[in-house]
């Protein structure tokens, strides 16, 4: 079973220094029936404007991963942590008990567009840590390419829940498959370009969620990349 998720269909919030696109419920868009898909909570697509960014605040109890597609976003915590994410660099940032942190667009001439998404983890209370790890587009090109998991297998980041995370990119015509176990869920989301999930055309910031399919296959229409999670 296949279900669509339009990226005409979200959320968005309008703030002249960011625009943000929100797949499931967050912050002032409230949809009942979009609260997220099994550990998978949030999906927001931001574009920040040069210079600009989110200030100092707050997040507890959440596995909050970064995901850069163009520009360069920076971080800073207060763990002590600042680094400089950029497209092909993703970070883990476990919140646990608390943490602050901000990020902004390091460039003052260029947007910087990312992915925020949050994991709700296997339990309250962990301690904050952070991760960032670079994969090449050499290792995501024309197969799916684990960047997160539970036990950091592949040298992905790690996530405190049981799901597995994947990125690919593709070039025109190529199409990947993924073998989906009977008791596991699938989301697609298309981070740019176009692609068919399963027989169904989705196009950037379009997403499926997938279950009861033994193979997921994505073939692309035209350059893309897309996200893959599988969820317990």
């Amino acid at each position: 079973m296949i279900t669509l998720r339009r990226a005409s269909d979200r959320g968005y919030a309008e703030h002249g220094w960011l625009k943000s696109y929100h797949t499931f419920s967050f912050a002032g868009y409230h949809d009942p029936k979009q609260m997220g898909f099994r550990d998978l909570r949030v999906i927001n697509e931001d574009l920040v404007q040069p210079g600009k960014g989110f200030g100092t605040h707050s997040h507890r109890d959440m596995e909050i991963i970064t995901y850069v597609l163009d520009g360069v976003l920076e971080h800073k915590d207060g763990m002590g942590n600042g680094s400089l994410i950029r497209p092909g660099e993703v970070q883990r940032m476990t919140a646990g008990t608390g943490v602050t942190h901000s990020e902004y667009n390091h460039s003052q001439e260029e947007m910087v567009h990312f992915l925020q998404i949050w994991i709700v983890p296997e339990r309250e209370g962990l301690e904050p840590s952070y991760e960032q790890t670079v994969f090449p587009e050499s290792e995501r090109l024309n197969s799916p390419r684990l960047i997160a998991s539970r036990d950091g297998n592949e040298d992905s980041v790690t996530v405190h829940q049981d799901v597995e995370i994947y990125s690919s990119i593709l070039e025109p015509g190529k199409c990947i498959s993924y073998r989906l176990r009977t008791d596991r869920y699938a989301w697609v989301q298309v981070a740019r370009g176009s692609v068919a999930v399963c027989g169904e055309s989705l196009e950037q910031g379009d997403a499926a969620a997938i279950s009861s399919e033994e193979l997921v296959e994505v073939r692309a229409a035209g350059a893309s990349e897309i996200i893959l999670f599988d969820l317990k």
